[in-house]
């Protein structure tokens, strides 16, 4: 309500006269003026208004607009006229943050989302917003008042339909900002998911097309949905979401924050949604047709693939340097700046996060046919890879310098390494080799010993430990028993869970490159250490069929026993004589494979059986406990 006020206006004593009359006609009257005559910013006449005409009086017009009630000399023909004034002059009087935050006011917003609900397409939708937003903003009963009235259903049914830029879309995204403050998205997902991922669908459109203010609010919005720890429902209700436009219009609102000049927060919050993105639906969501304003030639698919690139290693390098100036301040203080520590540990988290979902994408599209990445795109991601993982690599120089071995942004360092390495793995040879063992002891921040950092190396330690120079390496550093505690971790009593058994087998295809060129290597393994593997190994396979598991256990425990004997393991303190039993079935098990009859999954472990063939050979006469059992 924005009318002007003139020197013709009719004093505010002759409105209130005329709202204070006896009859019905004298108050809608009074009403009226005040709808022509009084500005919403007047707040001390708004006020004095709405002391004179009353509160019975307001609603019953509320709902004889609705049909619910009647107003003297009402007729049905009237009924969208008293509609309109009455949500209008409501909204108009809860610019007064007093009257909006009456439990009067709160107790209409039930009746206003059913006007909503009803009348859809109404006159008076704009107004009905304005109302429901200036409550909800008043106090927390008003937003938990509309958010229990089935606020999110209205949202969801209506944004999706409101024209672009429209004051009603703005006032519902503040709604959603509003509920967002009050309620965490545990709660939400309790009752509104399916609401809740038709939103986000209608706010990432305006994220799209708008090139205002208002494309900030709805980066601000898509951050906080998709980022929070409780999004996973949120996600998979995307995945299966009939707007099929969602992932194409996400990638232009980034691409347009990533490419211009924008504030560096703005552009990290970008980050997180491509993040999320990615997480929704895989990595090839970054390459993908984009639409941009005021472009005349065709834009590569791969565009957004290299925006995000360059802005996630910009963080990495900006992060990583300001974390090692706070973490060195800190020590010299004896006290951290524990929260901006903290918050920039979590953004670099981000930032490699996206950077390991590109190196996946660049691998499957290395081993596809298909071109999916321009040439001359993938050589400047690799160049790219390459000068950020050494800077990840100076940043653990720095660490090991500092005598640093324990916090969560050193390990997702070496996670996002391990994730390169794995695929390229010669890139940066000496700085890796020099920091190996410094990286198979780094801990998280919750780790009682090394576990997840030897998890994230595997991948390049078994490939380094198929040449003589990479065993070398390993073994010069005792990286071998840290795969080895690594796989007992993985297989023992104690099993640390993990996603899948890629870790598992990659612990003991490392440790069985080290074991078949132990003529070769002079591999140091202790009483202790031998042990406790083998105990390990035979918990793994104790009532297990799976061929796979079989083999590789038996030859890993075939090429251990010629470092040892039977009596010599029986006076291991940890090593038993049910041990002894449960490792003797596994190699009786594994032989009884050989020979006619093979299964297809024997034959395709055939390698593998050939190891404990020849290893039986050469140690069976030191372990008569396993002869026994072999010829059972």
């Amino acid at each position: 309500m924005e009318p002007q006020q003139d020197k013709q206006s009719p004093p505010l004593e002759d409105c209130l006269k005329l709202l204070k009359g006896e009859r019905d006609e004298q108050r809608l009257a009074g009403l009226l003026l005040v709808t022509k005559f009084f500005k919403g910013d007047d707040l001390s006449s708004l006020q004095t208004i709405y002391n004179a005409v009353g509160v019975g009086f307001l609603d019953r017009l509320l709902r004889t607009g609705m049909g619910k009630g009647s107003i003297s000399s009402s007729g049905s023909e009237n009924r969208d006229a008293y509609l309109q004034l009455s949500v209008t002059v409501l909204a108009a009087f809860c610019h007064v943050l007093e009257i909006a935050a009456s439990n009067d006011m709160v107790s209409k917003i039930p009746l206003v989302l059913e006007v909503l609900s009803t009348e859809p397409g109404s006159a008076v939708l704009e107004e009905c917003y304005e109302f429901l937003y200036l409550v909800s903003t008043a106090s927390e009963d008003g937003i938990m008042t509309f958010y229990t009235s089935g606020g999110m259903n209205m949202l969801a049914s209506h944004m999706s339909i409101f024209p672009d830029g429209s004051h009603q879309m703005e006032l519902s995204m503040k709604l959603v900002q509003l509920i967002l403050n009050k309620l965490s998205l545990e709660i939400i997902n309790q009752d509104y998911v399916p609401e809740l991922s038709k939103i986000v669908a209608a706010i990432t459109r305006q994220f799209a097309v708008l090139h205002n203010a208002v494309k900030f609010d709805a980066l601000h919005l898509l951050s906080a949905i998709l980022s929070s720890k409780y999004s996973a429902p949120v996600y998979d209700s995307l995945r299966v979401l009939p707007e099929k436009d969602l992932p194409n219009y996400m990638r232009d609102g980034i691409a347009a924050i990533l490419q211009n000049r924008v504030a560096p927060t703005e552009k990290l919050q970008a980050l997180i949604l491509a993040d999320s993105m990615m997480t929704i639906f895989g990595e090839r969501w970054l390459i993908g047709h984009i639409n941009l304003p005021g472009m005349k030639e065709p834009i590569p698919a791969d565009r957004c693939l290299v925006l995000v690139l360059e802005q996630s290693r910009v963080e990495v390098a900006v992060l990583l340097n300001e974390l090692a100036q706070l973490k060195d301040e800190a020590s010299k203080r004896s006290s951290a700046p524990a929260e901006t520590i903290v918050s920039k540990k979590r953004n670099v988290a981000i930032a490699f996060s996206l950077l390991e979902k590109i190196i996946s994408l660049i691998s499957n599209a290395s081993e596809n046919e298909g071109d999916i990445i321009d040439e001359n795109t993938f050589m400047k991601v690799i160049k790219g890879l390459n000068e950020t993982i050494g800077v990840v690599l100076e940043y653990l120089q720095d660490a090991k310098e500092h005598g640093q071995r324990k916090g969560d942004d050193l390990l997702a360092s070496v996670r996002i390494i391990g994730s390169y390495l794995a695929e390229t793995p010669v890139a940066c040879k000496e700085k890796v080799r020099e920091l190996l063992e410094y990286m198979l002891s780094i801990e998280g921040e919750d780790e009682p010993s090394p576990f997840y950092s030897i998890c994230f190396l595997l991948p390049l330690l078994c490939q380094m430990t198929m040449e003589i120079e990479g065993c070398k390496a390993l073994i010069s550093c005792g990286g071998h028993i840290s795969v080895v505690d690594c796989l007992v971790k993985l297989i023992g009593p104690h099993g640390y869970m993990v996603k899948d058994n890629g870790c598992i087998f990659l612990a003991c295809d490392t440790i069985l490159n080290l074991l078949l060129k132990k003529e070769q290597l002079q591999i140091p393994l202790d009483d202790s250490t031998l042990g406790n593997l083998l105990k390990a190994l035979a918990y793994w396979t104790e009532g297990i069929n799976d061929p796979s598991t079989i083999m590789m256990a038996s030859s890993i425990c075939a090429l251990l026993f010629d470092f040892t004997s039977e009596k010599a393991l029986l006076k291991h303190p940890n090593f038993d004589d049910s041990t002894l039993d449960s490792l003797s079935r596994l190699i009786a098990r594994s032989l009884a494979s050989w020979g006619q009859g093979m299964s297809d999954a024997a034959k395709s472990e055939m390698d593998l059986l050939e190891i404990v063939t020849q290893g039986y050979s050469q140690w069976v006469d030191r372990f008569p406990r396993v002869r026994e059992t072999v010829e059972r």
